[in-house]
């Protein structure tokens, strides 16, 4: 019973990061003017700052997916890819970022080609 109730405070915890990652985001729409493009990048970036200060860890150690799954969490994991492949030099620096988050740019790109085949896709009209 207690290994399913530590599962059952993991998946809270994780909502409970998440969701207050989004309300963020909401609040910042329902208040600005911003575009969703800017506000999208202030979150990754935001990820990226926070890892570089060593903050963000704490956060993904704590929520686990709650903390990844966000935007800001691949802010989060292109700084720790870059921080990690710098201990091998500059041009472990650079590609650090790249190989750490190829995953999923990988099942980004694919699902959204899949998914472009399979619906017909058009801009939205204002």
């Amino acid at each position: 019973m207690e290994k399913y109730l530590e599962i059952l405070l993991m998946f809270i915890k994780a909502f409970a990061v998440g969701g207050a990652i989004c309300m963020i985001a909401q609040i910042i729409i329902n208040i600005t003017k911003l575009t969703s493009g800017k506000i999208l990048v202030f979150f990754m970036l935001s990820g990226v700052v926070l890892q570089g200060l060593g903050l963000y860890q704490y956060l993904v150690d704590f929520a686990g997916a709650g903390a990844t799954v966000p935007i800001c969490g691949f802010g989060y994991l292109l700084a720790h890819g870059a921080m990690r492949g710098a201990q091998e030099g500059f041009f472990g620096a650079l590609t650090g970022a790249i190989s750490s988050a190829s995953a999923g740019i990988t099942a980004a790109i694919v699902f959204g080609f899949l998914v472009a085949l399979i619906f017909k896709p058009h801009s939205k009209k204002n």
